[in-house]
């Protein structure tokens, strides 16, 4: 056990616990881990520890403001639209950090905004959030997001974390690919730029290799174990990365993980966190959002091909380790 975690305990009043909530995070990590077919379990040892260390940094700031970038556009869909994978989570998380006395503002593009906003309102969350929406648009996307950064850090409490969940980024051409390869660079405003800030501490969650943060992984590993992976590997590096069976976990494992090491926001962070909300907000996005199934390409009541039963299952392994 390190000093810093030493100290967190005594300020936390965990002392003694640390041992047993390690490895409960890392039972966690296990559970979001799971490969669901992609061949993803290389990236996800190659990133083992991520999520405790996220969770840390989290439980451990003074007063953390958390900036959380969602919204996978696919082009190519039936209709075009955002995938379903990231808005929920990023809600989930939203939710529960607001709940817990957290400052967050929400941040996607143009193509995205409307399903974000609708996952947030099926949350729970009306009227507490800031959005800061990029343009897709060319012309006006760069300005934009350094426009942004100087807003952000000209806040009273100023972005201390910026956390992306399923969202893609640029390989080493600097196009944006799906999972199939695609270019959908046009379709996806450079939100990867936020990423070169120097005083905020960045974190990808993604499932593929395409996405922010998956720059931590060399790119051998998602070349040789990742369909596509020499094209769509994603070079936008992180301070913290987690990889997960599917991204909307990642928000599960992280408010999971927060609950263990801040026993103080445990009740306030667990009384929307549930299969019911997370269906809830499912059913929400792709009936008034127009979002789809990111690997089916059309509105469905599931993500990444994955019937909701499964991802309820997920939700119930993690949250019953906070018991």
């Amino acid at each position: 056990m390190n000093e810093s975690f030493s100290k967190m305990e005594e300020k936390l009043n965990i002392k003694g616990k640390s041992e047993e909530i390690i490895n409960k995070i890392a039972q966690l990590e296990s559970i979001c881990g799971q490969d669901v077919g992609r061949g993803i379990q290389p990236l996800v040892e190659a990133t083992r520890g991520g999520l405790l260390k996220t969770a840390r940094s989290i439980a451990e700031h003074p007063k953390p403001n958390v900036a959380i970038i969602t919204g996978f556009f696919l082009p190519y869909g039936n209709p075009p639209a955002p995938e379903t994978d990231g808005p929920i989570g990023c809600a989930l998380l939203a939710a529960g950090l607001i709940r817990a006395g957290i400052s967050v503002r929400i941040v996607t593009d143009s193509l995205c905004f409307r399903t974000v906003k609708i996952a947030l309102q099926a949350a729970g969350v009306t009227g507490k959030i800031c959005f800061d929406i990029v343009p897709v648009e060319a012309t006006k996307n760069q300005q934009a997001v350094s426009s942004l950064l100087n807003l952000w850090e000209s806040l009273e409490t100023p972005v201390s974390h910026l956390i992306s969940i399923e969202r893609p980024g640029p390989s080493y051409d600097g196009i944006v690919r799906n999972m199939q390869g695609q270019d959908i660079t046009a379709y996806t405003a450079p939100l990867h730029l936020l990423f070169a800030s120097k005083n905020i501490i960045t974190v990808g969650i993604g499932d593929g290799g395409n996405e922010l943060g998956m720059g931590n992984i060399p790119k051998d590993v998602i070349r040789q174990h990742i369909q596509h992976g020499e094209k769509i590997a994603c070079i936008v590096n992180c301070d913290y990365l987690i990889v997960c069976g599917v991204s909307n976990w990642g928000a599960t494992g992280l408010l999971t993980a927060l609950s263990l090491l801040r026993p103080d926001l445990k009740l306030a962070i667990i009384s929307g966190l549930n299969s019911q909300t997370e269906f809830y907000i499912l059913e929400s996005i792709v009936k008034h959002g127009a979002a789809i199934d990111g690997i089916k390409g059309v509105p469905s009541l599931s993500v990444d091909n994955l019937p909701f039963e499964y991802h309820a299952q997920i939700m119930k392994a993690a949250t019953q380790l906070m018991k």
